[in-house]
């Protein structure tokens, strides 16, 4: 009976099995590059089609103000059926009756008409350069957006590489940690080594595991973000299939001049071009305002076919075409400020785009400035990373043969292989940095 007793596990789940229970499927994996990530996030991005939802509003509103510049004409149709009337006749002796005024109880209708604003004080042309200038802005507002987006994607592409490198070099060093840990213990099970050692080598591998485990928290975090921003189905895998390598020769903006990157950036900038549109939006609003104090010259003309035809005496029950031609002039002369308050609104609010646009401007060189110098700095730090790397691995190198040979405690070995995998470790964060400082920069660029 003892022998059999494994088998009952076996039979259980092979029982299983055959009646159909459902195995947990494996995630789905989706493998990107950064160019990939970014595509994805932008063809998925709410609120880039948010942006260009509101550009193609603004591009209506640039058609309906230049529609208004046009003639307007309306058509028109209409029946009605009144309730039978005494007739009105007149009686003049020795004539025939005279009826003035027939029962018609059915009216029918047609008409044309048509309207056209002859001057305006320049408000309609101030208007459609208005929604010209607001519709431009809101195209440089996806512009804004997509480059916005790409700059975060990036930022979370390799926030989840170096996240998983972190993770993988930490995984690896656990298991040094517990070659370390079971030869201490045998030393000390001998008697060549002390309990303090034991207990540093079991507190050192036990930092490595808590060091794995927030940075694989950090990788399910930056996965799921990434996750989020290029639209992928919750709970799949991500695999990036960029490496984290070393940009090849320098980043060739980290060393241009300031003045000529911020001319760039004040040049190439959408956020900023967008602004500049909207200050001259502004401008033109002011001169809708100022536009309404001046007279307001419009022509209409129509065409009326109707059976009676109202403006025919005495009404018959026969068809007739009548016609109008206008010209209407308009000019308020009191409003009690109306307008000047409407033209102060309007110039503050230019005044206010202005003092933004001058801010944007002073944030545009602070930006560039500080992002330039973080890529910099950002490349000196992988230099400094990748010849600590270097250095300890040789020093692990020497230890191992050393702690081989007798001459060294295995504490001593441990202390290289963890000095090397903390310079690993550093080393992926520093090509990581310089990555996202390249694409910070471009992002403040406009590139």
């Amino acid at each position: 009976m003892i022998g059999r007793r494994p088998l009952v596990p076996a039979l259980v789940v092979a029982a299983a099995t055959a009646g159909g229970a459902p195995a947990t499927a494996a995630p789905a994996v989706e493998h990107l590059t950064v160019a990939e990530a970014v595509a994805r996030a932008r063809a998925h991005s709410p609120a880039l089609a948010a942006l260009g939802a509101l550009a193609e509003a603004a591009r209506a509103d640039e058609r309906a103000a230049h529609a208004a510049r046009l003639p307007q004409v309306d058509a028109g149709a209409g029946y009605t059926r009144r309730s039978n009337v005494p007739e009105l006749s007149l009686v003049f002796p020795g004539q025939e009756p005279l009826t003035i005024f027939l029962n018609l109880p059915n009216s029918y209708r047609t008409g044309l008409s048509a309207a056209v604003p002859l001057y305006t004080g320049g408000r309609l042309g101030a208007a459609a350069e208005a929604a010209a200038g607001e519709e431009h802005a809101a195209t440089l507002d996806v512009d804004t957006g997509s480059a916005d987006l790409e700059l975060e994607t990036t930022t979370a592409y390799w926030a989840l590489v170096t996240a998983r490198e972190t993770e993988r070099l930490l995984r690896e060093s656990l298991g040094a940690y517990d070659a370390h840990l079971a030869d201490a213990r045998n030393r000390e099970t001998v008697g060549l080594a002390a309990r303090n050692e034991v207990l540093a080598v079991q507190v050192e591998r036990d930092r490595a595991e808590l060091a794995r485990l927030r940075a694989t928290s950090v990788a399910d975090v930056a996965e799921t973000n990434l996750i989020r921003l290029v639209g992928l189905a919750p709970g799949t895998r991500v695999e990036p299939d960029e490496p984290l390598a070393a940009v090849e020769g320098p980043p060739a903006t980290a060393d241009e001049d300031v003045e000529a990157l911020v001319g760039a950036a004040i040049a190439q900038r959408p956020d900023r071009a967008a602004l500049v549109a909207r200050v001259g939006a502004a401008q033109a609003a002011v001169r809708i305002e100022k536009a309404a104090r001046l007279p307001q010259v419009s022509a209409a003309a129509g065409i009326d076919y109707a059976n009676p035809n109202p403006r025919i005496l005495p009404p018959v029950d026969r068809w007739h075409e009548t016609w109008d031609v206008g010209l209407s002039v308009g000019w308020t002369v009191f409003d009690g400020g109306r307008a000047g308050a409407a033209v102060g609104r309007a110039a503050a609010r230019a005044e206010a785009l202005q003092h933004q646009l001058e801010d944007l401007d002073a944030h545009v060189r602070l930006q560039v400035t500080d992002r330039r110098s973080r890529l910099q700095t950002d490349r000196i730090a992988l230099e400094v990373a990748q010849r600590n790397v270097t250095a300890a691995r040789e020093n692990a190198r020497v230890a191992t043969e050393r702690h081989r040979a007798g001459l060294i405690p295995s504490s001593e070995r441990l202390d290289a292989e963890v000095a090397l995998m903390r310079a690993e470790v550093d080393q992926a964060e520093a090509l990581a940095a310089l990555r996202i400082g390249q694409a910070a920069l471009d992002r403040a660029l406009g590139r």
